[in-house]
């Protein structure tokens, strides 16, 4: 008897196993690597929404914690997954100077936002009016964290290669069966995937699809993150994630011509140096009607949870809430209620 079975394997599955692990608990991971938000993501971590110079929901409480994460992470892997980057908000106006420096005044965002102007010395950017810059920022390299983690939990016997059969899984009172498996709790991780899942797919998970580019740009010579009307994030050998879409209607992971325009049009905007597109990859964010995570207890099953709707924030929420649930499952701690899925209870008995 495992004590869990965790379905999915993106940035809430790894959160939630690493709080298992710590807590001693045994448990096995099943995952398709159908759902690719994570690891295409561009894993920036950054606490400021800044198109609109607010604060993202709870991000410095959970900026705290997410830096221990993957800082142990890094270690216990053996891979370099945290890569502090300042972020500097491109001004496109001196209204928008005034602005930043308006925001920089609030109790909530003075630690983050620095009050001085960075003039642009680039020549590959056109930007006159030059940047703001967002401290405690950076990026974490979410492709390598799931590749990582996966061959981790393969040593370790702990993984299952396949999609969840849902027919293969039996609801005791005091446990799950899924095959040859029984556990105390199961616990869906399996972002957008939960659209076809029979008990929870009655939360609100909309999903957005979000599309970003490699390219390789030897005259940027570009160190810190650049937020125009898209991010250019720095990675290796000359090479720079471009991002991101947002459309609601497409759910398939696969790349489209009309995103990839889009993002050319809005880099080429600022962006004044030669370029080659080397890549372009896509995956559907799970994101909920009122931006808020799916975390907890399904209304009628006991040892059924959920954890999801992390959004394009996953890299912060997801050591945050996996904490959350399980203190709330093993602790009878309170979950936050703006993330508690009982917040839908209604949606399931009126579906």
């Amino acid at each position: 008897m495992l004590d869990y079975i965790v379905v999915g394997l993106g940035l809430a599955g790894i959160s939630f196993c690493e709080v298992l692990e710590k807590e001693g608990k045994a448990f096995t991971v099943i995952t398709d690597e159908s759902q690719r938000a994570s690891q295409v993501a561009g894993g920036l971590y950054n606490p400021v929404i800044l198109k609109r110079f607010t604060m993202a929901w709870k991000a410095k409480q959970q900026l705290e914690g997410a830096k221990p994460f993957y800082q142990n992470l890094e270690k216990k892997l053996g891979v370099k997954l945290d890569f502090e980057l300042p972020v500097l908000r491109k001004f496109a106006s001196i209204e928008e100077q005034n602005l930043w420096f308006e925001a920089a005044d609030r109790p909530d965002l003075d630690y983050f936002l620095s009050t001085k102007i960075i003039p642009n010395n680039n020549p590959a950017i056109d930007a006159p009016h030059g940047f703001g810059e967002v401290k405690y920022t950076g990026r974490i390299d979410t492709g390598t964290l799931v590749r990582s983690y996966k061959r981790y939990l393969e040593e370790k016997g702990k993984l299952l290669s396949e999609s969840m059969d849902f027919d293969s899984l039996s609801i005791a009172e005091d446990h799950v069966a899924y095959k040859s498996i029984a556990a105390k709790n199961i616990v869906f991780a399996c972002g957008y995937g939960l659209k076809q899942n029979p008990y929870f797919g009655y939360l609100p998970l909309n999903g957005t699809k979000g599309e970003l580019l490699i390219i390789h740009a030897p005259n940027y010579k570009e160190d810190n993150v650049i937020k125009s009307s898209v991010f250019t994030i720095p990675m290796e050998d000359d090479t720079y994630l471009v991002g991101a879409t947002y459309k609601w209607k497409d759910k398939t992971n696969e790349p489209t011509e009309a995103s990839k325009n889009e993002l050319l049009e809005k880099l080429k905007s600022f962006l004044k140096c030669d370029f080659e597109v080397v890549d372009h990859v896509a995956g559907i964010r799970p994101t909920v009607i009122d931006r808020r995570p799916l975390v907890g207890k399904h209304p009628k099953h006991q040892n059924l949870y959920v954890l999801n709707g992390f959004g394009s924030r996953g890299v912060l929420i997801g050591p945050y809430a996996s904490r959350q649930l399980f203190d709330y499952i093993e602790k009878n701690t309170d979950l936050d209620p703006e993330m508690d899925v009982v917040r839908f209870t209604k949606k399931y008995y009126s579906g």
